[in-house]
């Protein structure tokens, strides 16, 4: 009987083994077929622990879980709503000086959005500041346009009032290096108040250049500035005179004002004339001053002819000025120049223009008795010949400006001999020391050791006593 009994517990426990090996593979199969099955597994165990308020009160009681704990669970949960975003509105705290009325506590504040206007503003006087501008640059650019056409009117005026007596006396007329200059002459312009205008081709000098400085209409400061200072439009014309065609004088004819600032700053006319002398004395208006190195020049320059020009256009000569030493304005002392500067010999004249109160072909006709004049003096110069008296005055001037030069400049040209000294004996040192000859390199040195020692030494001078 007992081996019954225990055959049979043999038999139960085998098939309580089978059937949970049974199951333990298909939940395996299961896990292993669904990867997520884990995670169901635990979302089912999870709600067998929550207890549902409508379930019977005959619930098993070892399934039962505290309210405490379920309030937490609860608590952890977060519902995602699309309308968190809004929730600081009802959040009375989020606004400073809200307060909450009693009968309704949980009422949303009302935010109130100004309006405000667009910054733009309706009145015009608020933009004086910008209209002055924009007027004030409008007025500019109208001034530089009909500044720049007027400038150019009266130097194409000048030049075709003028243009056949300048081809009467010059063989080339308006060269301005272009291909077709026989063809189409004119004025080379500069600057838009600046024109100037070269000829050539006639005996006695070089050539010829005009140079027409007009007034800077195109500039609305310098109109603006001639109120307190008037200015006039000019002429300039400077002729070149050959070397053998012109003998040695400075000479000059000027109003007062010009002739006191070419004193000042022309260096030929500074050197060899500075006295100014009065026009009257001359036979020439009183706002004249004549200035001449030689006083023989003065009567053979200022006859009668030239005396009746100036006295008769007065108004319209700047200035006349002949000089064999003509090198452009003086020089700064501290130039460090070592030698003195290039001269030529040249007749320059400068004549105003007159356009106020006339036509400019009346104005620029009333300037051919003074070129007239212009070429008569070149014919007059190339002719005239001083004494010898005041040819050796003239020489001896010059041979004095030289020497005060010199003198001025002695030291200057020492230090500049002595350091082409040093520079010549620094490349000749270079030169042996590239040698690959030791003896030659000791025979310089000892040559430079000689030298430097002759130069230390007391300078004595040798006398030959012959014996009795």
């Amino acid at each position: 009987m007992k081996m019954k009994i225990g055959q049979g517990l043999g038999y139960l426990l085998l098939l309580i083994t089978l059937f949970f090996q049974r199951g333990l593979a298909e939940q395996y199969r299961d896990l292993s077929d669904n990867e997520f099955a884990e995670f169901e597994d635990f979302e089912e165990a999870e709600e067998e622990f929550y207890v549902n308020e409508e379930q019977p009160a005959s619930v098993n009681t070892n399934s039962f879980i505290p309210n405490d704990e379920i309030d937490n669970d609860n608590d952890e949960l977060t519902v995602d709503d699309d309308d968190s975003e809004f929730e600081h509105f009802q959040d009375v705290e989020e606004f400073e000086g809200f307060e909450v009325k009693e009968e309704n506590p949980t009422s949303e504040p009302k935010i109130t959005i100004a309006k405000v206007p667009l910054n733009f503003r309706q009145n015009w006087d608020s933009y004086y500041l910008e209209i002055l501008m924009m007027s004030g640059l409008i007025v500019y650019f109208m001034n530089f346009a009909i500044g720049k056409n007027k400038n150019s009117k009266i130097a194409s005026t000048w030049f075709n009032t003028h243009r056949q007596l300048l081809e009467d006396n010059f063989s080339l007329v308006g060269d301005d290096g272009s291909l077709d200059r026989y063809e189409n002459v004119s004025l080379v312009k500069e600057s838009e108040n600046i024109f100037t205008l070269w000829c050539s081709g006639r005996t006695c000098c070089e050539g010829m250049l005009v140079e027409l400085k007009l007034i800077k209409r195109q500039d609305l400061l310098a109109i603006l500035s001639s109120m307190m200072r008037p200015t006039l439009d000019q002429i300039h014309i400077t002729i070149k005179m050959n070397k053998e065609d012109m003998d040695s004088f400075v000479f000059c004819v000027a109003a007062k004002k010009t002739a006191q600032q070419l004193v000042k700053d022309m260096a030929d006319l500074s050197v060899y004339c500075p006295e100014r002398k009065p026009g009257d004395k001359h036979n020439l208006p009183l706002g004249f001053n004549v200035m001449s190195e030689l006083s023989e020049a003065i009567p053979v320059i200022l006859d009668s002819k030239v005396t009746t020009v100036i006295n008769k256009y007065s108004e319209y000569i700047d200035y006349i000025h002949f000089s064999d030493q003509f090198s452009g304005p003086k020089q700064s002392e501290d130039n460090g120049a070592l030698k003195l500067p290039d001269t030529e010999k040249v007749l320059m004249f400068s004549f105003n223009i007159q356009t106020k109160g006339m036509v400019l072909e009346e104005a620029c006709a009333k300037l051919s008795p003074l070129m007239n004049m212009v070429f008569y003096c070149v014919d007059k110069i190339k002719r005239f010949r001083l004494s010898r008296e005041a040819k050796a005055k003239a020489d001896k001037n010059r041979q004095r400006v030289e020497e005060i030069f010199l003198k001025s400049t002695h030291q200057a040209r020492a230090e500049a001999a002595a350091a082409k000294r040093e520079e010549k004996r620094r490349q000749e040192k270079e030169k042996v020391m590239a040698e690959e000859d030791p003896e030659k390199q000791r025979r310089w040195e000892i040559k430079e050791e000689k030298r430097q020692a002759k130069r230390k030494g007391p300078k004595m001078k040798q006398l030959k006593v012959k014996a009795l």
